[in-house]
């Protein structure tokens, strides 16, 4: 058995409205921050994980991604793994 990291990033998608994204951007805007725009908020996951190979390791991040990490209506996720 290997070792992975795994380093995800789930974002609400485009599509939709962004409540806190916009609350950061208007807060931005408030103090000074003119030029930013389109702030959006997600989260950012790490995991490891022990798997035989990368390509496993990837299939079970993904189905991890599908049904904990991430809700499909409303959100989208990436994801890059590196051994360690």
């Amino acid at each position: 058995m290997k070792k992975f990291i795994a380093e995800i990033n789930v974002m609400p998608l485009k599509a939709l409205l962004d409540p806190q994204g916009k609350a950061v951007n208007l807060s931005m805007h408030n103090i000074g921050f003119k030029t930013v725009d389109n702030v959006r908020i997600g989260k950012h996951i790490t995991i490891e994980i022990e798997a035989l190979n990368e390509n496993i390791a990837k299939e079970k991040v993904d189905e991890a991604c599908k049904k904990i990490l991430s809700n499909p209506i409303m959100e989208y996720f990436e994801f890059s793994i590196k051994e360690v």
